[in-house]
């Protein structure tokens, strides 16, 4: 929702301010001393003039504009690597971890969570999921890996070493898109302009955020990623990633990706796009895919 400009607060503020200032100046300047305790009646002169006075900075400070927000930074990137990527994968979410990169993928009857060769894009090891069930975003998170599903309001839970699928998983509301880590635990998007904080200890919800750039809600928030203490996130069907202020919801900067697959060729250009982030913490390298992609990305970026 569009938030109100703090200072259009402000004028009320500011015309108490200068009532107090024009009355203590108009006793001073009359040689009257203001007793704190003891407020004489002034004579209709002063009243007319403090009146006066009051009226002209109200309308000195309704003219003052609210302060124009500042505008998100705006990046663009070079290609440092390029690796093979599956092109059956329809990923939603991707991360480095410990040295290897994981995966999960979407689509019923095809969705997954795997670990993958990052020099080769061969699938070491694989789990697939309920053939009803539409997978999405993936964190890690004290030992475990959550698994968002898409309109089930279920997440799924493995154990981070063997892919195994534990006994019992976690329910939330709303649909399921993108999902990371912060150190107040999970940080999910539902394909809205919220996103949600949550207890990883039984997934429920420690605060939100409404995520805005310059007063305008952005929305078709989807995988997401915590990097250097910011919500990075996939925008659904575009090549933009938006940088986000935890705290605010505030888009910090625009990442555009434009032009990243090059001359390739996906064979549902609606539905294959840019989507997967994943950051190497240690190694400070961020790789890009998409869904159905043929290759994953290295990218550094730069300030346009």
């Amino acid at each position: 929702m569009n938030s109100p400009h703090l200072g259009s607060q402000e004028p009320s503020a500011l015309t108490a301010t200068a009532w107090l200032l024009v009355a203590g100046l108009a006793a001073c300047a009359d040689g009257e001393r203001m007793d704190p305790a003891v407020v004489e009646p002034s004579a209709p002169g002063k009243e007319a003039a403090a009146s006066d006075s009051q009226e002209a900075a109200e309308e000195a400070s309704e003219d003052v504009p609210p302060a124009k927000p500042a505008e998100p930074r705006l990046y663009t990137y070079d290609v440092v690597a390029r690796y093979p990527h599956d092109r059956g994968a329809y990923t939603q979410g991707l991360l480095w971890l410990d040295g290897k990169l994981y995966e999960s993928t979407g689509q019923r009857g095809e969705s997954s969570l795997r670990i993958v060769d990052l020099e080769t894009g061969e699938v070491q090891k694989k789990r697939d999921i309920d053939r009803r069930l539409f997978g999405e975003g993936l964190a890690a998170v004290n030992g475990l890996f959550y698994m968002l599903t898409w309109k089930a309001g279920q997440a799924l839970l493995f154990d981070i070493n063997t892919l195994r699928p534990l006994s019992y998983g976690y329910s939330y509301p709303g649909e399921g898109w993108g999902l990371t880590t912060c150190d107040e635990g999970l940080v999910m998007s539902d394909g809205t302009s919220q996103i949600r904080f949550l207890d990883p200890k039984g997934m429920k919800p420690i605060r939100s955020i409404q995520v805005s750039d310059r007063g305008r809600p952005i929305d078709q928030l989807n995988e997401l990623e915590w990097i250097r203490g910011e919500i990075w996130a996939n925008l659904w069907k575009s090549n933009l990633i938006a940088r986000i202020d935890p705290a605010t919801g505030k888009v910090n900067a625009w990442v555009d990706m434009t032009g990243l697959l090059g001359t390739e060729r996906v064979n549902y250009p609606e539905e294959d796009v840019l989507n997967g982030i994943a950051w190497d913490e240690e190694g400070e390298r961020l790789f890009l895919t998409g869904k159905r992609w043929p290759y994953l990305y290295q990218v550094e970026l730069r300030e346009k």
